[in-house]
């Protein structure tokens, strides 16, 4: 083919693009996002509650502050309140001494709007942290050279097994869509007791905090589906985005509702990035 040609097929192939606009549900009414987490930690307690945004809107989060959120234990008369703290725009445990123990079920409820929205979890017991050592390496394929923390322990549960690491560098939470540590036993669990090396190069004078959560199976895969939303490029191959599927159900009323109930487990452990001794 000349280069004629070539340049009048370029042309052709230029003029046949156009572009398509996938039409993606939009939100009528005011559905609310419910996103709850409760440990054996009072440090981590919280229920924080909003209004949905579709897709492209920039308008600001409204949080709501007027519901009735409390907890019970299914089978007992047991009842843990919690109130709207405006400080943390979030609702938090009227007493700080209340926290999740091992083997129970918790019910989270939810009263907003003439709506009433409920979900339940056990506590699961956690695994075992042996030590968490760091050392440092020269760069390597995908990675750059650094300090490199390496976490050591033993997962002996044989079901259940739903994890996730958070890393938090100098009081900042890693947050990015590759920064969503989730991992099951899939693939077995040995890598834990051989040790798990986190791809994350530090520098002397670090101080990284890392946070173990072990989770029921409905808030792993509300997670795992949070982060394929996260890596949805909106391209042509990609199928259209849409929320992960909450485990939160409305028990009355007629609202939709978004967001999960995560009961889980919390083993924390901190390390500071120090120079060793030659």
């Amino acid at each position: 083919m000349n280069r004629l040609g070539i340049i009048l097929l370029a042309l052709l192939s230029f003029s046949c693009q156009e572009e398509v606009n996938l039409p993606l549900a939009m939100i009528d009414d005011d559905v609310p996002v419910i996103e709850a987490i409760w440990t054996d930690n009072a440090f981590y307690n919280e229920v924080s509650i909003s209004l949905a945004r579709n897709y492209f809107d920039a308008i600001e989060t409204n949080v709501i502050a007027d519901a009735n959120v409390y907890i019970t234990i299914p089978g007992t008369t047991r009842r843990i309140p919690f109130e709207f703290n405006n400080n943390t725009q979030s609702y938090l445990p009227v007493r700080i001494d209340e926290v999740a123990k091992v083997g129970v079920t918790y019910q989270l409820n939810v009263f907003w709007d003439d709506n009433e929205f409920v979900s339940s979890g056990i506590l699961l017991a956690p695994p075992t942290v042996d030590s968490v050592t760091y050392e440092y390496k020269e760069e390597r394929l995908f990675r750059d050279e650094g300090y490199y923390i390496k976490v050591y322990g033993e997962i002996p549960f044989e079901t259940d097994n739903y994890y996730r690491i958070k890393v938090i560098e100098n009081d900042t939470l890693k947050n990015n869509r590759d920064d969503y540590l989730l991992f099951d036993d899939t693939f077995g669990l040995k890598f834990f007791s051989d040790g798990l090396e986190l791809n994350y190069s530090f520098e002397i004078g670090d101080k990284v905090r890392l946070e173990l959560f072990r989770m029921n199976e409905s808030s792993f895969k509300y997670l795992s589906q949070l982060v394929n939303l996260l890596y949805n490029d909106g391209g042509l191959f990609s199928p259209p985005p849409q929320n992960p599927d909450s485990n939160i159900q409305v028990v009355n009323g007629n609202s939709a509702i978004l967001g999960y109930f995560n009961v889980t487990s919390v083993l924390a452990r901190t390390v500071k990035i120090e120079a060793k001794p030659e």
